[in-house]
């Protein structure tokens, strides 16, 4: 079982020409209304995937609290751990240009009282624990220590970038996803300084005994493994709104790895997965069905070379 822990949102998303300034106003011709939230988008996105998914967070008692939930009951979600407290929902701010690259606000509401103890009696040994950083971080070091507590796996996503405290995480987690800006915050924290290229930021982070991976946006990723380092490109696509691509590799990824499938694999699919989350518009709605997934993965390479 992929139990996931984390935020739930609704995005309000803006098309542009192009992506404000500080101090400046851009106008779109309309808005869409789309479920979000990393938490919920990456559930979404294993399930989607083919993963049996938990969601483990909370909606507030507005009326944007029902729209939040929608896919997820759709896709099959288990939601009975979604607890509805008091006060508003998660809400998201996106602007999206007309080269699909986005800039994002968010309001946290009830995600900030998301507690880990609600992981208690839900989360079992092998299970896969996902983790992102739209919640504080202590409940997500307590989540991670309940999972190794139980046995379960943990899959720690760094993003969306900024705040503190993941570095002194990175030891106690199994799956550790960032992309390079991410990565590089992580190092900063750890006193590593400047990480001149990936390659450089992924051995500054890895361990042998967790697999490590950098995305790379248009570049693909770049991932070790014990003694391997994993190269998989990104395959060639026309990109519409770049805002779930990150959220659908997870999922992709989880998905697979829950499932079993070798590291080599499981790289290919979160990154087909990221790729096809590309050509669509909206968070969730962008996220692709298993057999998509399957089919581009099969076209990928991942090159791997021993250390």
């Amino acid at each position: 079982m992929i139990v996931v822990f984390g935020s739930i949102n609704l995005d309000l998303v803006v098309s542009v020409p192009r992506l404000p300034q500080a101090g400046e106003t851009v106008v779109g011709p309309d808005h869409q209304v789309f479920p979000g939230g990393k938490g919920a988008n990456q559930a979404l996105a294993a399930r989607r995937a083919g993963g049996e998914v938990r969601m483990i967070g909370a909606v507030g008692t507005d009326d944007f609290a029902r729209a939040a939930l929608s896919n997820l009951e759709k896709a099959g979600v288990d939601l009975d751990h979604v607890r509805k407290l008091g006060g508003a929902t998660g809400l998201a701010m996106i602007g999206v240009d007309e080269g699909g690259e986005n800039l994002i606000m968010c309001a946290s509401g009830v995600n900030s009282r998301v507690a880990a103890d609600w992981l208690d009696g839900v989360l079992e040994k092998g299970d896969l624990l996902v983790l992102q950083r739209e919640l504080a971080v202590e409940p997500i070091e307590q989540a991670v220590e309940k999972a190794r507590a139980v046995g379960a796996l943990v899959l720690l996503n760094a993003a969306p970038s900024g705040g503190e405290g993941l570095s002194r995480l990175i030891d106690r987690v199994d799956i550790l996803v960032a992309n390079e800006a991410e990565a590089a915050e992580i190092a900063a924290d750890l006193g590593i300084g400047e990480t001149e290229s990936p390659h450089a930021a992924l051995m500054a982070l890895s361990a042998p005994q967790r697999l490590t991976v950098i995305t790379l946006g248009s570049r693909g990723l770049i991932a070790r493994h014990q003694d391997t380092i994993w190269r998989v490109s990104a395959p060639m696509i026309s990109v519409v709104d770049t805002t779930g691509a990150g959220d659908a590799f997870i999922g992709g990824l989880a998905a697979a790895l829950a499932r079993g499938a070798d590291v080599a694999r499981a790289l290919k699919e979160g990154a087909a997965a990221g790729a096809l989350a590309c050509t669509a518009t909206g968070a969730q709605s962008s996220s692709p069905e298993e057999s998509m997934v399957q089919a581009l993965a099969d076209r990928l390479s991942a090159i791997g070379e021993k250390i």
